[in-house]
């Protein structure tokens, strides 16, 4: 397993990171916790999660089952570097969402809780809040520093704008802010090059890519309908008939250059700047072990030049659309 740091901070994490958002409604909890022993037995120690997890029905579900598997003692929590989110509504009441001072302090100690710890490692927004000041958010996160609750602040889907903001506010302050931020990023997806790389490049953050197979449509879906193994649905099958073309000339690149189409999205991913984990999501056993492939995918400047030929990305802001 490869390692590095998370952004500027002294954390070293894999450079994947084991998303755990289908443990509970996808994947029994057996499983995932034969999936979580599996990724830190080959090295993956980075896990993330949030409170909302587990579904509409069954907000924490998610954070239960992982809070179950630490119970099981072995050192798996001493060895897993633990990354959860807050913003998500949990109830009907007022203040169980979003990123007051008082949702802050009640949403840590449920995740707590419920992953049966007394710390969290990397602690989220799981979206900007426009209507709480940074004041009031960072006065919450310093005080659960000190309480020994959590170590290091983390951001997921800001804009550059919002990173800029949470790093000047935290600045005056004396505080060191985010060390990351979690944002869609793939082929597909590449509008986090406009800004919030620059941003997270600028202030240090490392950048932890949700979805790197766009929902599947990465890993080989036409070769996948072909074989009869799987059928687009929904929001992914209109995405398919929009951009098959690019994601057939995709997955024959990947076959020239002898890899699976899944093992090769996360490897373009891994070769960007700012890239500190993509999140591999695995409903099965075989899923992790086709992620954790990719680690062994070296690309050279012309795979990569006809990766972007493919699917065109962006340059930083302004110059992608002005002078």
């Amino acid at each position: 397993m490869q390692y590095t740091h998370l952004g500027r901070s002294g954390l070293k994490v894999s450079r994947l990171c084991l998303g755990t958002m289908n443990f509970g409604p996808q994947t029994e909890e057996g499983s995932a916790h034969s999936i979580m022993d599996s990724a830190q037995e080959s090295g993956i120690n980075f896990f993330d999660t949030a409170n909302v997890y587990g579904g509409a029905e069954r907000r924490g579900w998610t954070e239960e089952i992982i809070g179950r598997w630490f119970a099981k003692g072995g050192e798996r929590r001493e060895r897993t570097v633990l990354a959860t989110k807050l913003y998500g509504t949990m109830t009907d009441r007022p203040n169980e969402s979003r990123l007051s001072a008082l949702n802050i302090r009640r949403a840590l100690d449920a995740s707590l809780k419920r992953l049966q710890t007394d710390y969290i490692d990397v602690y989220q927004f799981h979206h900007v809040d426009r209507d709480t000041p940074w004041d009031e958010i960072w006065q919450a996160i310093e005080v659960a520093v000190q309480q020994g609750k959590i170590l290091y602040s983390g951001s997921s889907n800001f804009g550059g704008w919002h990173i800029a903001q949470a790093q000047e506010a935290a600045g005056r302050r004396h505080y060191n802010g985010l060390v990351s931020e979690q944002s869609i990023y793939n082929l597909l997806t590449r509008n986090v090059e406009l800004e919030v790389i620059p941003a997270a490049q600028h202030y240090g953050l490392g950048l932890i890519p949700w979805s790197p197979l766009h929902g599947g449509l990465l890993g080989g879906v036409l070769k996948k309908e072909r074989e009869g193994v799987r059928r687009a649905g929904g929001r992914a099958l209109e995405t398919l008939k929009t951009h098959q073309d690019q994601i057939r000339q995709y997955e024959d690149l990947a076959d020239e250059l002898g890899h699976e189409p899944g093992d090769l999205a996360l490897a373009w991913l891994l070769h960007q700047p700012a890239v500190t984990a993509p999140i591999v999501g695995p409903r099965t056993q075989d899923q992790l072990d086709a992620a954790i492939r990719s680690l062994d995918v070296a690309l050279d400047d012309d795979a990569l030049k006809r990766l972007d030929a493919i699917f065109p990305g962006h340059r930083t802001a302004p110059e992608d659309y002005a002078w």
